[in-house]
């Protein structure tokens, strides 16, 4: 199989799908590499260090129109949708149901579209949503640090425990990988930190993984408005169902924050589990609402793009090889992780997420894999 490894063109996108050593496994299966140039620049990856992988070097267009498989990290932009030609497989973060035009695209040129983000695996999670869950929630508290200062428009509080003024509060909405990675920085500058969760086997899980400053309480409201009245920073980690018209923090609830209080958004959801959210840029990262500084960069991980690299890397190229060593029919039919990642086969809609919310037609994925 052909692999076509493009340079993201996303503003502010410096994560590439596939690492130096990920290239060299695919040549040592006996596929061949197409990649663009300057495609790992931003995550620190040479070109010569390719081509020393065994890769060859093309042109932006020739990469989409001689691979069988496209190896992404993030959704199809407008500009390269000229770009797919039917039957070719591109395997991304493709966010369909936030995307609905570049999926009808996907449908009208039969791609195979295969995400990253609903791969899962025998115990319900997702592998490859892990790493750049954890870097975002990282890079999520250390936002708030950087936003906190003065000279950034912040309230002059340093997030950490400094003896004989009060210790900040930092509230983190979900205990999953994003709320792990936040509280864990939080917690080791020494911060009161709460987290809220609705499952109490998960909250018992991270509860040994983090130290004594860490609360656990139920996420219900009466919890939640307790802790946006004490919270200097809100960090919210956990993903809203889009099909859901509700929220979980609403815009008279802001009136309660403290002033100078801040919103950090990891999971982006505009208008999701909190109302006033939206997403923003590395570009253009803040905004207030309500008084409230919100920040919701829907790529964190890009701004470690190295780290995020090699993450991702490692945790979607087995799914890569098994496609380009089986094909992605006999792929799909053996394991049923994968096919949780079918997003469109054949000009079939097989998410059904994405069905109900933009009502499109559904086609199970075994079912159009079988036809």
């Amino acid at each position: 199989m052909i692999i076509g490894l493009p340079k993201e063109i996303k503003k502010n996108e410096y994560r590439v799908a596939a690492t130096p050593a990920a290239v060299a496994a695919f040549t040592r299966a006996g596929h061949k590499v197409l990649f663009e140039h300057d495609c790992g620049i931003g995550s620190g990856f040479a070109d010569e260090e390719y081509i020393a992988s065994g890769a060859e070097m093309k042109s932006h267009e020739d990469v989409y129109r001689l691979c069988d498989m496209l190896y992404k990290v993030k959704e199809i932009e407008p500009a390269e949708y000229d770009l797919l030609h039917e039957g070719m497989i591109v395997f991304t973060y493709l966010h369909s149901n936030a995307h609905p035009e570049m999926t009808r695209v996907l449908l009208e040129k039969n791609v195979t579209g295969v995400c990253y983000e609903d791969i899962d695996d025998d115990e319900g999670k997702f592998p490859a949503l892990a790493p750049m869950s954890v870097l975002a929630g990282k890079g999520g508290f250390l936002a708030a640090l950087n936003f906190s200062q003065a000279v950034h428009g912040g309230k002059g509080i340093l997030l950490a425990r400094i003896p004989g003024v009060p210790t900040p509060d930092v509230t983190i909405i979900g205990c999953g990988n994003s709320g792990l990675g936040a509280a864990e920085l939080a917690a080791a500058f020494g911060n009161r930190v709460t987290i809220l969760d609705i499952d109490y086997k998960a909250m018992n899980e991270v509860s040994h993984k983090l130290p004594p400053n860490v609360e656990f309480l139920y996420s219900n409201r009466e919890n939640l408005l307790t802790c946006l009245k004490r919270t200097d920073v809100l960090i919210n980690c956990i993903l809203w169902p889009k099909t859901r018209k509700d929220h979980l923090v609403n815009r008279e609830d802001l009136s309660l924050m403290k002033k100078g209080a801040m919103i950090i958004d990891v999971a982006c959801d505009d208008a999701g589990a909190i109302e006033t959210c939206r997403s923003t840029s590395h570009d253009d990262p803040v905004y207030y609402e309500e008084g409230i500084l919100h920040y919701c960069v829907d790529n964190i991980p890009s701004a470690f793009s190295c780290t995020a690299s090699q993450t991702l890397s490692a945790a979607t190229l087995p799914h890569a090889l098994n496609m380009a060593n089986k094909g992605v029919v006999e792929a799909m039919k053996e394991d049923k992780h994968l096919r949780r990642g079918l997003t469109t086969y054949k000009g079939m809609l097989t998410l059904l997420e994405t069905a109900q919310k933009h009502s499109m037609p559904f086609t199970d994925p075994l079912e159009a894999i079988s036809k």
